[in-house]
């Protein structure tokens, strides 16, 4: 799932670089959103069966190879990490819809409102809502400054909220056919792919941490 989300993070955060888009072009770099946007959904399907499986997160170094039964369907709206992964999941799709139709040339504004932004702000919306979700499900305190766990939700929260700038500023104008700010855009679409990547490189430190804790505390499984 880590890895995942540091590759989709990496191409949105390639993408958004100026000088790649003049290097290889709008297409290409179209190309690169929408690949990106592929392996959001991939880490963020595996996250929501992982949250709504048991066995698959409570575990110690012992039995964190034993394998348990995956379920790809669930209704869990009394846990707080669920309805984060439940949020986000559809948010993921709306960006694969966003970015699949921003690969198609000559889009008139009307066009790209209504297939390229609208998706893409609905499916930031769902990105806030998830990680406002998964702040909620750590709790509050002072304690959870050194909490792992608690800053990849923030970061993750961050990364949401630049997202959101991005597809504001990416409105196309009826009047002029051109985006609001695009450097603007960019930007906050490279801030929040930057927060991605780093949220997603922090979920690795924080599974072993996780482990060894239960490990050493004998923690059950399940």
């Amino acid at each position: 799932i880590a890895w995942l989300y540091m590759l989709g993070a990496s191409y949105f955060a390639l993408g958004a670089i100026p000088a790649y888009v003049h290097a290889v072009g709008a297409a290409a770099d179209a190309i690169t959103f929408f690949v990106g946007s592929i392996f959001f959904t991939s880490a963020s399907y595996l996250q929501l069966v992982q949250a709504q499986s048991p066995g698959m997160t409570d575990v110690d170094e012992q039995r964190q190879h034993t394998r348990v039964r995956a379920l790809p369907w669930a209704w869990r709206p009394g846990d707080k990490n669920w309805l984060a992964a439940a949020t986000q999941f559809p948010g993921t799709l709306l960006f694969n819809i966003s970015t699949f139709a921003e690969t198609a040339h000559n889009l008139t504004a009307a066009e790209a409102d209504r297939h390229v932004w609208r998706p893409d702000i609905f499916g930031s919306i769902l990105f806030l809502a998830a990680s406002a979700f998964a702040i909620s499900a750590l709790g509050v305190g002072f304690r959870r400054l050194r909490f792992l766990p608690w800053y990849i939700a923030w970061i993750n929260m961050l990364g949401s909220v630049a997202f959101m700038a991005s597809a504001l500023a990416s409105f196309v104008l009826p009047k002029t056919d051109a985006m609001i700010d695009i450097p603007l855009a960019n930007a906050a679409t490279f801030l929040g792919a930057v927060c991605f990547l780093v949220a997603a490189a922090l979920l690795l430190p924080a599974w072993r941490t996780s482990v060894r804790s239960k490990s050493r505390s004998g923690h059950p499984a399940g």
